[in-house]
């Protein structure tokens, strides 16, 4: 039993050591206190506590005390708990330091904080990063579409870093300052003998206002000739224009036939009146001969009138091709 008891105080001994290093990492302190940072061994026990790293801290303070940085332990852990990157801006602030960049350790954390790479910042501030537009299609003043390709040399803007624009704003202020610049010139031949006045002329517009990076150049790599705009907007019209007057022109003929139709169903109309007033005639007569008031004479009379215009029409080429038939016997005219 003694010797059961002891092995249990023996291992409860050495886990409790391990707590005690957990908690107070000794090892870190004499590191700390070897490379000349103060940093007491009752403050590494609280951040622990406060569940912050003790070795990030205490090796970004000796990296920066060793860079020649006054930096607290209490600044460090505050810029950890707010959700920063603490080795990320030590590397930054030793960089900006040897390179004579100016930036303090608040802008370096709130660069950190608004998300941004404050490392790759001070690198690009200290190396110009070069950007390649994509293709940008423009169209100049006689109708040659022209694409162009261009690289931007920027350089990042230490004190515009927290809320200026990004790359794209950069590509989308470029393009468009080259297709104003292509679309103003008369001619396509003027940009491709003289493309470094687009750069010139982008340039000089100042598109790196608001943004986190300063232009340094503008150079264009690449220009090409595509399609006649132009040429193409020309047939596009021509052909609307034409099918324009083809629509007017079959609106037109459809009126003349829905005329045409109108005036031939009023002649039809005209010519059942007219045959039905011609039916009446026979009757009109039988009832004269039966009143009285036609004769035999005066009906062979109006047989012989009727035969004889018959004839002169025939002769003039106005009558119908054809005699009536008559409506009765009766004597033609004698010559």
């Amino acid at each position: 039993m003694e010797a059961a008891a002891l092995l249990i105080m023996v291992f409860g001994g050495i886990i409790l050591f391990f707590i005690f290093l957990y908690f107070v990492p000794v090892n870190l302190w004499i590191t700390a206190l070897f490379s000349g940072v103060k940093v007491g061994l009752f403050e590494l026990v609280f951040m622990r506590i406060r569940k912050v790293p003790p070795r990030v801290i205490v090796e970004s303070l000796i990296t920066s005390t060793k860079a020649g940085l006054q930096l607290t332990t209490s600044e460090l852990e505050t810029h950890y708990l707010a959700g920063g990157n603490v080795p990320n801006v030590i590397r930054a602030l030793i960089s900006a330091d040897k390179a004579n960049i100016s930036l303090s350790f608040k802008q370096a954390t709130a660069i950190d904080l608004a998300g941004r790479d404050v490392f790759q910042a001070v690198q690009i501030s200290v190396n110009p990063k070069v950007i390649t537009t994509p293709k940008v299609a423009a169209v100049a003043a006689d109708g040659i579409q022209l694409i162009a390709v261009a690289r931007v040399t920027v350089r990042a803007s230490i004190a515009q870093l927290v809320g200026g624009a990004g790359e794209d704003t950069i590509l989308a202020r470029v393009g468009e300052g080259i297709v104003s610049s292509i679309g103003s010139a008369k001619s396509h031949k003027e940009v491709l003998e003289s493309p470094d006045k687009i750069s010139k002329l982008v340039l000089s517009r100042g598109l790196d206002a608001g943004t986190a990076f300063e232009i340094l150049s503008i150079d264009i790599a690449d220009v090409d000739v595509g399609a006649n705009i132009g040429a193409k907007l020309q047939i596009d019209q021509a052909t609307a224009d034409l099918k324009v007057a083809e629509a007017k022109a079959e609106e037109r003929r459809a009126m003349a036939v829905a005329l045409e139709q109108e005036m031939k169903a009023k002649g039809q109309e005209a010519r059942a009146k007219v045959i039905e007033a011609e039916a009446e005639i026979p009757k009109a007569m039988a009832e004269a001969f039966v009143r009285g008031n036609l004769g035999v004479m005066d009906y062979y009379k109006m047989q012989n009138v009727q035969a004889d215009t018959e004839m002169r029409q025939a002769i003039s080429g106005t009558g119908k091709g054809g005699t009536q038939p008559s409506t009765g016997p009766g004597p033609q005219k004698k010559d």
